[in-house]
């Protein structure tokens, strides 16, 4: 091992998820600095991937944390159903498995949160996982 590019973490995250929503039905993604017209979508999925701090183990290798952040929104007014739907194709993609050395915990979510944009119902997941490097 080496030390971690972060974008090729990001990347894995981002392509695992955005493989999966463009199978039917298809859901549009945001990533994050993407310019994005939410007014012209029913629902979309929003992911942000942060990357925390990092602790020495022994031997040369530390583990890296991170969070990964997916803010699902459907059309307000037709209930939890549809974001749940969506929430749970997203668990699915990430539950307790290890992806390209990214190891994910289990999702947290999706929680229902009160401060949607206007005319959406919204709903958030939260994933934190690691991935170990040998410096």
């Amino acid at each position: 091992m080496a030390a971690v590019n972060l974008n090729t973490v990001r990347q894995t995250i981002e392509a695992r998820l955005a493989t999966e929503l463009a199978n039917s039905p298809a859901i549009p993604i945001v990533f994050n600095n993407m310019p994005f017209d939410a007014s012209a979508q029913d629902s979309f999925v929003q992911c942000t991937t942060s990357f925390g701090g990092g602790s020495y183990l022994a031997n040369g290798v530390n583990v890296l944390v991170g969070l990964v952040t997916m803010d699902i929104f459907t059309d307000q007014g037709i209930g939890a159903g549809a974001n749940y739907t969506i929430g749970k194709r997203i668990r699915d993609l990430y539950n307790k498995i290890t992806v390209s050395d990214v190891i994910f915990d289990s999702p947290i979510g999706p929680e229902v949160l009160s401060q949607s944009p206007e005319g959406k119902f919204q709903t958030q997941i939260r994933i934190t996982f690691e991935i170990y490097e040998e410096l």
